[in-house]
């Protein structure tokens, strides 16, 4: 479903009691295992499932704490119900919420791109899978959403369809409920809109859009394809200094050869109302 596997220093978590009543895994493999955010692939004689499990993440001297990664995955449960997704639950447990929902089969865009990021490579972005990306995005925009973290691991290219996944960051198109809710504050910076950066910067908040997600599909095509951010910065440097890179412009020219450049380039236009829709990247792609 994603990259792969990731796993934080100390025992293995187990999956929360109510999730194994839930569920009763025949199967079960930890895929994730990060700050505040678990992911199992897990199978039983229901299906074949993505489990999220979410809990707080402390402060520390480098990050401040975060409490949102403990509601995100029932947040997130929400958001799948809005869309109609089917064959999906979502809950509490000691530590924060869980969902799940079903397993997508296939690598994400990033890693199904590698071929054309090594050197002297003389295989070229394929197209069609771009289209499949924007055809999913466009799906979620049709229906009133704005994704929020629109980023190449979000993408997974399946045999018959490709999926856009992590929807617990989805705004704008139904309600939420009150107590799994939170502000959005941003997404991982590579993939943030210029707006959405200096709004993050300035108050601490953002409202996500769909121009904004244009931008960071935008963002997520030039990074698989070539290996390289849109925004040039430090590779180490914090997020707030990625955040004014990305708030004040400081683009890289865009390296895809032919028409897909020239699209890619047009949907990282710093003003949001320059980008295409992506109803127009769809039909420019295809």
């Amino acid at each position: 479903m994603r990259k792969e596997k990731e796993t934080l220093p100390g025992p293995t978590p187990e999956l929360p009691i109510v999730v194994l009543d839930a569920l009763r895994p025949t199967t079960q493999r930890m895929v994730i295992n990060r700050r505040g955010s678990m992911v199992w692939e897990v199978g039983s004689r229901w299906g074949h499932y993505a489990v999220k499990v979410g809990h707080p993440v402390e402060a520390t001297a480098d990050w401040p704490a975060q409490p949102w990664t403990a509601l995100a995955p029932a947040r997130e449960g929400a958001v799948l119900l809005r869309l109609g997704v089917h064959d999906i639950a979502y809950g509490e447990w000691e530590q924060g919420t869980w969902n799940f929902q079903p397993w997508h089969q296939g690598p994400d865009l990033y890693r199904l791109w590698e071929r054309c990021r090594q050197k002297d490579s003389p295989t070229t972005p394929d197209t069609s899978e771009a289209l499949e990306c924007a055809e999913a995005l466009a799906e979620l925009h049709a229906k009133g959403w704005a994704h929020g973290d629109v980023q190449p691991a979000h993408f997974i290219i399946g045999p018959e369809r490709t999926h856009l996944i992590d929807l617990a960051l989805a705004h704008g198109g139904g309600h939420v409920p009150e107590g799994y809710d939170f502000p959005f504050r941003g997404c991982l910076v590579h993939y943030e809109a210029p707006e959405i950066a200096r709004s993050v910067l300035d108050t601490g908040e953002a409202e996500p859009t769909q121009a904004a997600d244009v931008y960071a599909l935008g963002a997520s095509l030039l990074i698989s394809a070539t290996g390289w951010r849109a925004v040039e910065y430090p590779d180490d440097a914090r997020r707030p200094v990625q955040r004014e890179a990305v708030a004040n412009g400081r683009r890289r020219p865009v390296k895809i050869p032919g028409e897909l450049g020239e699209l890619v380039d047009a949907m990282l236009s710093h003003a949001p109302g320059d980008r295409p829709t992506i109803y127009e990247v769809v039909k420019g792609l295809s």
